[in-house]
């Protein structure tokens, strides 16, 4: 087990607890999850992901409605085609350190 940090860190503003609460309960989901995992790989189509997830395109579609809401992934439309991605580095940071957290 690593070694804790030692030095104290500035407690969280206020303001900021019900959002961070609100991100987690989005990702207290396991096909939200899967979702965010196949998109660490890179931008998938709805048909991409349904297919690598084994799911049913409209159920893929709901989820990542959610995902979108909570600001954890964008997307792009190309065409009739919409490419979905992780909204930004801090989200694929976040899924990384959480993976390997329960890989420990």
């Amino acid at each position: 087990m690593a070694e804790k940090e030692t030095s104290q860190q500035a407690p969280v503003p206020q303001e900021y607890i019900v959002p961070l609460a609100g991100v987690f309960k989005v990702l207290g989901d396991p096909t939200r999850l899967r979702i965010l995992q196949a998109l660490m790989g890179g931008e998938c189509c709805v048909s991409d992901l349904a297919d690598k997830l084994v799911m049913e395109q409209s159920a893929v579609s709901h989820q990542l409605r959610v995902l979108r809401d909570a600001a954890l992934v964008q997307f792009r439309r190309q065409g009739k085609t919409v490419y979905y991605s992780l909204a930004d580095e801090h989200v694929y940071t976040l899924l990384k350190v959480g993976l390997e957290h329960v890989a420990e």
